[in-house]
């Protein structure tokens, strides 16, 4: 597929109505699919009914401390579906390591989501960095720095700081998500709004993270992924071929059926422009069109199995 027909497919895309609420075909990937970024919902039954109605094969569960024996039904249930997990954990408590350290050994493939109201390079976060070089496992973090209605306040805040960070904690593997991550994908970045739109400079700070550093990977879940692929087009071709080994797809949708159903995806407190939407749909359905199937199986499959250790 060449250039020209990429940018056409992406630049179509506006015109594809809205999938109807419940009554949508489930979608056929050109690869199969692991959602890297899937909240486990406390009802087992719609972890299964969102990754098949969004013709997602396979979902690393984002999992709390002491949901552990859910999270094991859920795999024992769904053998296949559910290859790994990673944990989280309230990283400003005391015992943060020694709980986080028992979970891997059970079985926890990562610690993550980490977000919570602490600098990205303070002290709290650098003694998780320091955990998971020595667990030899990633951690995903959620950058964010301006205030939403889901979420108020700072989360690990300072990614324009990261660089010196993951260049000391060069044995940590990590992976950057959320809004200040992917704001930053552009060069003119300025804290005000956390979904920017328009034309995207180049040379932003995630980017140059990607580029500059081999233990940063990139997670593009949420409205902040999907806004970021979608507002320039040539440049998330050029993007997505340039980190294909580095990327890793992910929904963190709140949608029940895969099909943008259920409350959470359709309150207030979600994004207009992904509000009423799976995102796992809307995120895939930029990949297909912004890149090869060769690239698209990295983005949805290899890569993840890669740095979570799971075979393909």
């Amino acid at each position: 597929m060449d250039r020209r027909t990429l940018l056409a497919g992406m630049g179509s895309m506006a015109a594809v109505p809205a999938f109807a609420q419940g009554s949508s075909p489930v979608p056929h990937w050109s690869a199969p699919v692991i959602d890297m970024h899937f909240h486990m919902r406390r009802d087992p039954a719609q972890n299964v009914a969102h990754q098949q109605g969004a013709g997602v094969t396979a979902a690393c569960l984002l999992a709390r401390s002491g949901s552990e024996d859910e999270v094991r039904a859920l795999q024992a249930a769904n053998p296949g579906m559910f290859p790994c997990y990673m944990i989280g954990y309230d990283i400003t408590k005391p015992d943060a390591e020694k709980v986080l350290t028992a979970a891997v050994k059970a079985g926890a493939r990562g610690i993550g989501e980490l977000k919570y109201h602490v600098a990205a390079d303070g002290p709290e976060m650098r003694r998780i960095y320091d955990l998971c070089a020595e667990l030899n496992v990633p951690v995903l973090i959620h950058f964010q720095e301006v205030t939403q209605a889901a979420a108020e306040g700072k989360y690990n805040e300072g990614i324009k700081r990261m660089a010196p960070v993951v260049r000391q904690y060069h044995k940590t593997k990590f992976i950057l998500h959320a809004d200040a991550f992917w704001a930053n994908i552009s060069a003119d970045y300025d804290e005000k709004d956390p979904y920017p739109t328009g034309p995207i400079v180049r040379g932003g700070i995630s980017d140059r993270l990607l580029s500059d550093f081999e233990n940063v990977q990139g997670d593009m879940a949420s409205n902040s992924g999907n806004n970021a692929l979608s507002r320039d087009p040539e440049f998330t071709v050029d993007f997505l071929k340039r980190h294909q080994d580095k990327l890793h797809f992910g929904s963190d949708c709140n949608c029940t059926d895969g099909r943008g159903g259920g409350a959470g995806q359709n309150s207030p407190r979600v994004a207009a422009r992904i509000r009423g939407k799976c995102v796992a749909r809307e995120t895939l359905r930029v990949l297909s069109a912004a890149t090869t199937p060769e690239i698209f199986r990295k983005l949805t499959w290899t890569n993840a199995h890669r740095i979570m250790g799971v075979p393909v």
